[in-house]
Formats: structure tokens, C-alpha cells, sequence
């Protein structure tokens, strides 16, 4: 098993380059540290890479990227990879501020590469737009969620924070709630996208952008039930569906068990379980508008 310890970026094939770009700067509000013709890169506020842009025919979420410890070795990954009958493929300079990366495709299709070490990018640029932290999220529909988290926790060592009934799972890798979401669909497609904000005045300025910009809001502001974070999602110029979020639990001790103890918890202490399909959604706020289930089917 190979330890994935956090989230890298996630990349993204686009018909609308252009407009992408634009979306990406000055609502998201990262910052495009890199460009050709057919390639867009995009840093968050600590200087992570958190997005790259591909020119294609139709949006997709092509790959996902995570950090390994800096002593992994690359061609012991790929053996444990090849011993689980994966084919990987070692790759180098790839992305800005990535020196090695080792590549393969997960069960539903999509490219995933491991690295080991990274380079703050973008820190001295003025960035505009919402300005978050760091990718935090990526969520996928499949037809089977309980094969690819089976994959996901063998594989890349993901553990299960929470179901939703049989329907829907969240994965964590390190003591953030989840990283990678896999809900039942009946084709494969990205659910959502998720950036992790600063705090709730944060999520505040971004709906506020929302409305100046004339953008809207499809669910929230919200406290979601799995991970408690509050969010509001609205979707992109590509017809993604983008969470911006705050507060998510904190598994702050694996051994321990539950989750870092918030007042706004279901259960005290908080620990992994199966919540009710029917009562798990969230805490408060409005139920989401029939424009954020568009695409499911």
C-alpha cells in the first residue's frame, strides 16, 4: 500500500480556455503562475498548485495528484502498484514546482500522480476573486462507490470517514474530513469540486462576490452533516458544480478515533458511521435548488 498524505491539485480539460481563465482568476481567485496555448496553471493563497487547465473537446476532470512522504521511493511505488497489477509510468517537470511525479489511472479512469516534494508558487502575486486556501475536495459519481473506495484504501491507503446510506462516501487521507467523495451515478463524471476558505467571514466576502458578479448560489450558505463544514456551491463557466467551504472536522488523532470536538457536532464525540439517507444532508439552511442535482443522471 502506498500512504497518500494530502491532496495535490486537480487538472481539468476545458473547450473554453480562455473563459476558464478568466473564471479561475478573478471569481475562484487563484493565481496563474503559468501558460501556453493549450495549458493553464493556477496556485492557491500557501503557494500550493491547486489547478491545471487542458484545452479539449468537453469538460472533464482528467487527474488527480497527491503528496507521498519525501522518502518514498518512486520505483518502490511503481513495484506495489505493478504487484496490485497497475501499470504506472514516472514523470518529470510535468507541472511547475513538481520535479517527479509517478502516474497511473484508478478503476473509473482517472489519472493519478504521487510526488514527493513541491515549490511555493504565486505567493507574491495580488490575486483577486475569493482567494482560497487550498483544493480541498474532489467529488466523483460511479456506478459502484464502495468498489473505488475499496481501491482508494488499498491502494493509496484513504480511510472512510463516512457513508451516506450505501449511496455516497468520504474519504480522508490526513486529518481533513475527506478529500476525494465518491457518490453513486449511473455514468462517471465529476459531482463537485471543493476549495477550503479561511473561516466563516470568508465564506461570507465569497457570496457576496457571488452576488455582485451576479452568479447563484445553488446550495447555501449551508452546514453540511458529513464533515460539518458550512459551504455554499454554485456552478463554474464549464457547468462544474463548486463548493467553497469552511470548518471542516479534523481527525486529529487516528488512534482517538473521532473527530476534533466541535458544538455543532450530531454526536458527541463524533466518529466515523453511516448516516441516514434522509437526515444526513445538513444542519441548517435551505435545501439545495433542483439546479445543483442537474447532471446526476
Amino acid at each position: 500500500m502506498i500512504k497518500v498524505r494530502r491532496m495535490g491539485h486537480a487538472t481539468f480539460e476545458t473547450p473554453d480556455l480562455a473563459r476558464q481563465i478568466d473564471y479561475h482568476t478573478h471569481v475562484t481567485g487563484l493565481a496563474l503562475i503559468a501558460r501556453d496555448s493549450d495549458h493553464a496553471f493556477f496556485a492557491a493563497r500557501t503557494g500550493q498548485l491547486a489547478i491545471e487547465l487542458q484545452r479539449a473537446d468537453k469538460p472533464s476532470c482528467a487527474k488527480l495528484s497527491f503528496e507521498v512522504a519525501p522518502d518514498e521511493d518512486f520505483a518502490d511505488m511503481a513495484r506495489r502498484l505493478a504487484a496490485e497489477g497497475i501499470a504506472s509510468d514516472l514523470k518529470s517537470d510535468s507541472v511547475p514546482g513538481t520535479p517527479k511525479m509517478l502516474s497511473f489511472k484508478d478503476p473509473k479512469g482517472t489519472t493519478i500522480e504521487l510526488f514527493t516534494e513541491w515549490t511555493a508558487l504565486g505567493r507574491d502575486q495580488s490575486l483577486g476573486g475569493i482567494g482560497p486556501l487550498k483544493l480541498g475536495h474532489v467529488a466523483f459519481m460511479v456506478p459502484d462507490p464502495k468498489a473505488i473506495a475499496d481501491f482508494y484504501a488499498r491502494v493509496l491507503g484513504f480511510k472512510v470517514s463516512d457513508w451516506i446510506g450505501d449511496f455516497f462516501v468520504f474519504m480522508r487521507c490526513n486529518a481533513d474530513h475527506h478529500a476525494v467523495n465518491f457518490i453513486t451515478g449511473k455514468t462517471v463524471g465529476m459531482h463537485h469540486i471543493a476549495y477550503e476558505l479561511r473561516d466563516f467571514s470568508h465564506l461570507q466576502n465569497a457570496c457576496d462576490l457571488f452576488g455582485q458578479k451576479q452568479i447563484p448560489i445553488i446550495w447555501g450558505p449551508v452546514r453540511l452533516g458529513p464533515g460539518h463544514n458550512v459551504a455554499a456551491f454554485h456552478r463554474n463557466s464549464d457547468d462544474w458544480v463548486v463548493e467553497f467551504y469552511a470548518e471542516l472536522d479534523q481527525m486529529k488523532d487516528e488512534q482517538l478515533g473521532y473527530f476534533d470536538p466541535r458544538p455543532w457536532h450530531k454526536d458527541y464525540p463524533q466518529r466515523p458511521k453511516v448516516w441516514e439517507r434522509h437526515s444526513a444532508a445538513y444542519m441548517w439552511g435551505l435545501p439545495p435548488l433542483p439546479d445543483f442535482f442537474r447532471g446526476r443522471d
